[in-house]
């Protein structure tokens, strides 16, 4: 086993970093700021000694940081984000963080499970018509206890919280845990666990926007994409999938061969005009339950490569629609109309209401379980 390095900076745990030696794997931690409350957020560093790094803060659990580097070394910001708490607090629209307890949208914030009926904030109304998106005032405002570690020679960050009975409308008293793990082949892992002691709804997420050219350098619609899926969940005007599914062949969907994002974005269908572009979730082809690859995403100019693999059924697509250049980034550049894109791992949006949809529903003594992984390469 490898010998653990640990080193104190300043006060623990103001700042604190942990190394495994002959490795180049560390993990840091320091301030990031405080809420309004008053509460102190911490940001952690992953480090694998291959140039890759992470960045994560306990505030939503959000990747504020993923450097990455290109086919000649240099490293670059791979997510969109912001480089102050106060930005994360007022104005994100969920850069990076852990999307719970449901993922995606829930039709006109309602569902019923064992006859009775559960009423949802509404926070979105796509089209004009509402519905309850990313679990509302979700896991992505909340602070999280966090656990630093090396495993195995990789940093890990470790975080917990119970979402309280109640919690958004949501039944039962959830426990919840994510690790993110760096891993020395340049992949950030995500493991989701959680258990409940009332049945409800469970699909948690990553909720970063990636650009491989490197966040506020451009859009992303030079970037190549492929998608494991035959079909996708075609939607109404308010985002919300009709229940039917919809062959990707020959449409504007189909990712099957891999093609730049801006190839057929702006075709004039109805699917595209729902949602002011790409917002769908694609039915991944699987073969069992363990983690499959599900898309891959290439950036020619830099070389960089990323897979995402997932147990996951679903993913959806977003292609940065609704950035519109109000928010500035860590990079000090607006963030422009889709200058960022997310591959959210997940089940079907808006399952509750949708029984022909894989099932989302936790129930005592059952453990929820996912994991996702984005790897990072250059050809």
């Amino acid at each position: 086993m490898k010998k653990m390095l640990s080193c104190l900076l300043l006060a623990f745990p103001i700042s604190f970093c942990t190394a495994a030696e002959g490795t180049g794997a560390e993990i840091r931690m320091r301030l990031f700021g405080s809420t309004p409350q008053g509460e102190e957020v911490f940001v952690y560093t992953l480090e694998n000694g291959r140039g890759m790094k992470a960045e994560i803060i306990n505030y939503g659990g959000a990747v504020t940081r993923l450097l990455v580097p290109d086919r000649k070394g240099i490293p670059a910001d791979m997510v969109l984000g912001f480089d102050n708490l106060e930005d994360y607090v007022t104005r994100s629209p969920f850069f990076g963080c852990i999307i719970g307890r449901f993922g995606n949208r829930i039709a006109n914030g309602r569902f019923t499970l064992d006859d009775s009926t559960y009423t949802l904030p509404i926070n979105n109304r796509p089209g004009g018509i509402p519905c309850h998106l990313h679990g509302g005032k979700g896991f992505g405002e909340r602070i999280w206890e966090a656990a630093p570690r090396l495993s195995g020679g990789c940093p890990e960050l470790e975080l917990s919280r119970i979402s309280p009975d109640g919690e958004e409308g949501y039944p039962g008293n959830l426990e919840v845990k994510v690790v993110y793990r760096l891993t020395e082949a340049n992949e950030l892992e995500i493991q989701y666990r959680a258990k409940t002691d009332k049945p409800t709804p469970v699909n948690l997420t990553n909720h970063s926007y990636f650009n491989l050219h490197g966040e506020g350098n451009g859009n992303i619609l030079d970037h190549v994409l492929w998608i494991n899926a035959k079909s996708f969940t075609p939607v109404n005007a308010g985002l919300i999938p009709t229940g039917s599914l919809m062959p990707v062949t020959g449409t504007p969907f189909h990712f099957l061969e891999p093609r730049p994002i801006g190839y057929n974005i702006d075709v004039n269908v109805e699917q595209l005009r729902f949602g002011g572009g790409y917002d769908h979730n694609f039915v991944l082809d699987r073969k069992g339950r363990e983690l499959e690859l599900a898309a891959a995403l290439h950036d020619p100019a830099s070389g960089r490569y990323m897979e995402v693999w997932t147990t996951e059924p679903g993913l959806q697509f977003y292609s940065g629609n609704f950035l519109d250049g109000t928010l500035t980034g860590k990079s000090g550049i607006p963030y422009g109309y889709r200058t960022g894109l997310c591959l959210e791992t997940q089940h079907f949006p808006d399952s509750p209401n949708q029984p022909s949809f894989p099932n989302t529903i936790l129930r005592p003594g059952e453990l929820y379980e996912s994991t996702t992984v984005y790897g990072f390469s250059v050809k």
